[in-house]
């Protein structure tokens, strides 16, 4: 056991001479700083590009969307006409499928969008609330909400690569000593107790913290644009009473789910505080309050007495 704990040793220390070897190559043929971080920008900028285009292609593929011709909706599709003429949006694609749960979203552009909708929205939502729902899914193709966000997510995974490749000199030795010290004692599972297993849980907590620190920035960033599109759909559809409707009855409809389109659903509010505030949505009580106050201050503006 002593000798297997040595030869993972050797493995581990080997594993950190190539990660400071690579990095040595990287760091006498980068450019200069301001053009190193050009080119990760860049890269992190082309990554998330791709993702999204073949993520899109690959979520509409597995729902078996269909597109909604307007001979089916033609009530639907004069109001998303109306909707569009007032905002800095090109016809988007309506598409219907069968999701987990009564929904609607929204992915690509201003100039080259779609619209997702459950088929029981149909039956659900009366039109004016199918109106302001489909203002919400506009004002986020509007801003290219979906386009930021895996952008931030693509920015997000690649300084993670930098920071693991920056510390993999330091982390491999660590790790090989923890189990190099536990095989020698007699008990390999016991590594982690080991001084250097502690020194290694510390440094991997703190990087953990840090990344969710960034997790906890883009989910909030999320929660705010969700409030934007909301009051943008209020403004233009001048139906927030409407929209206020859409959620709740969505709410209500809801089952919970984890699946893969999980972050594209509106939020239930049973949820504890730290799945709060890793939700993409905010609470569908306080978007509704929100409407709700909304409504209350333009009425009052309305009824003002003149001076």
């Amino acid at each position: 056991m002593a000798l297997v704990g040595c030869l993972l040793l050797l493995w581990y220390l080997g594993l950190a001479a190539v990660s400071y070897w690579a990095l040595s190559i990287l760091r006498h043929s980068a450019p200069d700083p301001v053009a190193t971080l050009v080119l990760i920008v860049v890269i992190a900028l082309v990554t998330g590009v791709l993702s999204y285009r073949f993520g899109t292609r690959q979520l509409l593929a597995s729902l078996e969307a269909v597109e909604l011709p307007r001979s089916h909706a033609p009530g639907f599709h004069r109001r998303l006409d109306a909707l569009e003429s007032r905002m800095a949006v090109d016809s988007p694609t309506v598409l219907i499928a069968r999701l987990p749960m009564p929904n609607a979203f929204a992915l690509g552009s201003a100039r080259n969008g779609v619209i997702v909708l459950d088929r029981s929205l149909f039956r659900l939502l009366s039109l004016d609330e199918l109106e302001a729902l489909a203002a919400h899914e506009l004002a986020h193709l509007e801003r290219h909400d979906a386009f930021v966000q895996t952008l931030a997510y693509s920015g997000f995974r690649t300084v993670a690569g930098l920071v693991f490749l920056v510390l993999a000199p330091l982390l491999m030795p660590i790790a090989g000593a923890a189990r190099a010290v536990a095989w020698m004692r007699g008990n390999p599972a016991s590594w982690s107790r080991t001084v250097f297993g502690r020194l290694l849980a510390l440094i991997e907590g703190g990087v953990m913290v840090a990344f969710l620190l960034v997790t906890l920035v883009v989910r909030a960033h999320s929660r705010r644009r969700e409030y934007a599109a909301d009051d943008r759909a209020a403004a233009v559809s001048e139906k927030p009473i409407a929209l206020a409707r859409a959620l709740r009855t969505i709410d209500r409809a809801a089952e919970p789910s984890r699946g893969l389109l999980a972050t594209l659903y509106v939020q239930t509010d049973d949820e504890d505080s730290l799945s709060r505030l890793l939700a993409t949505h905010p609470a569908t009580d306080e978007r509704i309050e929100r409407l709700v106050e909304r409504t209350r201050d333009s009425s009052g503006r309305t009824h003002r007495p003149m001076r």
